[in-house]
C-alpha cells in the first residue's frame, strides 16, 4: 500500500476520538489493580487494542452509512474534527467501497483479539464483544439504524462507557464488581454527551434524511437543556457513588471538571442554533470526558497507593 493512501486510511478511522476507550479501558483496569490487587500489562493492551479497533471500525462504517442516506452530502454545518465524519469520500479521497472495507477488516481484527481474551477469560467477553461490535455497526447501519430510532445516545453510553470499564475489570479480575460499573456511569453520561452536542451542528442534515436523534426530536432549544442535565447527572453520580461507598472517596478529584462543563452548558444554552459559536461545547465536553475520566483514574491509583 503506497504511503499516501495510508495515510488517507489512518485519518478515515478519526484517531483523535479513540480517547472514549481509552478512558474507560484505563479506569476498569485502574479499578482491577487499586481494589483487587490485580494488573497484567498484556490483557490491559490486548483490551486497549482490541476496543480501539472496533470503535475505529465503526466509525468508518457510519461514514460509510451517512453516505449511503445521503447524511454527509446534505451536510453544510459540519464543525471540523467534531461532527460531519472525516469527509473522506465527501472529498473523492477514498471510495465508498473502500471504506466499508476499512471497516470491516478493522471490526474483523478487534473481534479476533476479542476471540482471543474469550479462550483466556471466558464466554463472557464473548458476549460484550459481540454486543459492541453489532451495535457500533448497525448504529447508522440498516436494518437497525440505532441513531435514528432515538436510541444511539444510550448505545454509545453504554459501549464507551460500561461495557469497556466492566470489561476491562473483568479481564483483569476473571469477575464482576458492583465498584466499576457505579464508575462507569459518570463515563458514559460524558461520552454520550459528547455525540449529543455534537448533533447540534448536525441537526439540519439529519433531520433531512430521517436521522431522528434525541435532538432532532426535541429541537435544538430544548436540548440545549438536556444537555445541561447530562452534564450535571456526570457529577451526581460520582457524589452519589462516593457517598454510598461504591466508588473510591478519591473519585471526587473528577469534580475538578465541573467548572469546564458549565463553561460548555452555558455556551450551548446561549448558541444552540449557531454551529460556528457552539463549538466550544464541543470542546468543553470532550476536555470534561477525558479529564474527569483521567482524574477519576489517579484518584484510584492515590487509593490504591494510601491504603
Amino acid at each position: 500500500m503506497e504511503k499516501s493512501k495510508f495515510k488517507l486510511y489512518l485519518g478515515e478511522v478519526r484517531a483523535p476520538f479513540f480517547t472514549a476507550t481509552i478512558i474507560p479501558v484505563l479506569l476498569g483496569s485502574v479499578i482491577a489493580w487499586s481494589s483487587f490487587d490485580t494488573f497484567s500489562w498484556g490483557y490491559f493492551f490486548l483490551t486497549l487494542f482490541g476496543a480501539i479497533l472496533i470503535q475505529a471500525g465503526a466509525n468508518v462504517a457510519n461514514d460509510y452509512w451517512d453516505h449511503r442516506s445521503g447524511n454527509d452530502e446534505a451536510n453544510t454545518e459540519f464543525l471540523r474534527p467534531y461532527t460531519g465524519g472525516s469527509r473522506m469520500i465527501q472529498k473523492g479521497l477514498l471510495t465508498p467501497k473502500e471504506v466499508l472495507t476499512e471497516s470491516l477488516l478493522l471490526l474483523a481484527a478487534g473481534s479476533l483479539i476479542g476471540l482471543f481474551l474469550t479462550y483466556m477469560k471466558g464466554t463472557e467477553i464473548l458476549y460484550m464483544g459481540l454486543f459492541g461490535v453489532l451495535s457500533g455497526y448497525f448504529y447508522t447501519a440498516p436494518p437497525f439504524k440505532l441513531v435514528f430510532r432515538g436510541i444511539g445516545e444510550m448505545f454509545i453510553g453504554i459501549n464507551f462507557g460500561i461495557l469497556l470499564t466492566v470489561g476491562s475489570f473483568y479481564v483483569q479480575t476473571g469477575y464482576f464488581a458492583l465498584e466499576p460499573l457505579v464508575a462507569s456511569l459518570p463515563i458514559a453520561m460524558l461520552v454520550a454527551g459528547i455525540l449529543y452536542i455534537n448533533e447540534f451542528q448536525d441537526y439540519k442534515a439529519d433531520k433531512e434524511v430521517g436521522k431522528n436523534h434525541l435532538v432532532a426530536r426535541m429541537g435544538r432549544k430544548r436540548a440545549a437543556i438536556g444537555y445541561g442535565y447530562i452534564m450535571w447527572l456526570t457529577y451526581v453520580f460520582i457524589v452519589v457513588g462516593v457517598i454510598l461507598g461504591m466508588i473510591s472517596p478519591w473519585t471526587l478529584l473528577g469534580l475538578i471538571t465541573i467548572p469546564i462543563a458549565v463553561k460548555a452548558v452555558r455556551t450551548a444554552k446561549v448558541h444552540y442554533d449557531d454551529y460556528l459559536k457552539l463549538a466550544p461545547a464541543n470542546v468543553g465536553t470532550i476536555m470534561s470526558h477525558l479529564l474527569t475520566g483521567l482524574m477519576m483514574t489517579i484518584g484510584y491509583m492515590i487509593d490504591r497507593w494510601v491504603s
